[in-house]
């Protein structure tokens, strides 16, 4: 006997997709179905700025800044631009930061029913077309100015390593190769990512050349909000393994932050060589 307080919908077996589910249950709740007027609509919400990204042996790590503008304004002094996507990936936003939220979570949902529904996670690849996909279904909303832009990355259980994936706005999706960034500051992050990446670098020095990096987006970039020592607002940081994502607590992200101004006071561009420690050259 079927509930009948529950649509037919409901009921039938159907895709390990949610989205494709809620497309046929509730097409309404998909953030790419709302309508909004026409003509450009990017200076009414707050925009989400720079996420820098960079593998090492062993993981991958993520950290975005703190910063929401809306025109030149600075909107929010310490939004979360990087979330968990699931036990092995996160996700971090550039864009229009209330649609990008939206986005995560959804993809969340997405991953987590997938693995309900097919008793297994979904591979690294996976992941990465169905975030395309959900991108691709914001178009609409992207050609009038509430584009969303996100980095993913993840360590993937079969090859053993960190994948680092971006999107462009049409949902194009491409694997990056060691570091990458997004957002308004990313010219000047990926600048001084490859002034400082290295392969070998050890779970400490990569969570300090991102942090380096996005101090660098900062400097430049006036969307891109730096480590904020007065208040004591730091990036938020996320570290990927083969044991599992897990968020760095603030303590140990503000000493990263504390040791790498200290390194600036003596050299205010920044290390110069492959050494990241503090901000000082060898």
């Amino acid at each position: 006997m079927t509930d009948p307080r529950l649509p037919a919908s409901f009921l039938r077996p159907g895709t390990s997709s949610f989205s494709d589910f809620l497309s046929e249950a509730a097409p309404d709740l998909l953030p790419s179905r709302r309508t909004v007027p026409h003509g450009q609509a990017a200076d009414l919400a707050p925009h989400a700025t720079t996420i820098v990204a960079a593998t090492y042996q062993g993981g991958v790590v993520m950290a975005g800044d703190r910063r929401a503008t809306m025109g030149n304004i600075i909107a929010q002094r310490d939004i979360e631009k990087v979330f968990p996507a699931d036990e092995y990936s996160c996700v971090g936003i550039a864009g229009t930061a209330g649609l990008a939220v939206e986005m995560v979570r959804l993809f969340q949902t997405e991953l987590e029913h997938y693995e309900k529904i097919e008793g297994t996670t979904l591979s690294m690849d996976g992941k990465a077309n169905r975030l395309a996909a959900l991108i691709r279904g914001n178009l609409g909303l992207a050609m009038q100015g509430l584009a969303v832009v996100p980095l993913f990355a993840g360590f993937d259980l079969v090859s053993e390593q960190g994948r680092i994936f971006s999107y462009d706005a049409t949902g194009g999706r491409y694997e990056e190769t060691a570091f990458h960034s997004v957002g308004s500051g990313s010219l000047f992050a990926r600048g001084a990512l490859k002034k400082l990446y290295r392969p070998d670098l050890s779970e400490r020095d990569a969570v300090t050349v991102v942090v380096q990096a996005l101090y660098d987006a900062a400097d430049d970039d006036s969307a891109t909000g730096g480590p904020d020592l007065t208040r004591r607002i730091f990036p938020v940081v996320q570290v990927i393994t083969a044991d599992g994502g897990r968020r760095l607590p603030e303590a140990e992200v503000a000493d990263v932050a504390d040791r790498m101004m200290a390194g600036r006071m003596i050299r205010p561009d920044g290390p110069a060589t492959a050494s990241v420690t503090g901000g000082e050259t060898p």
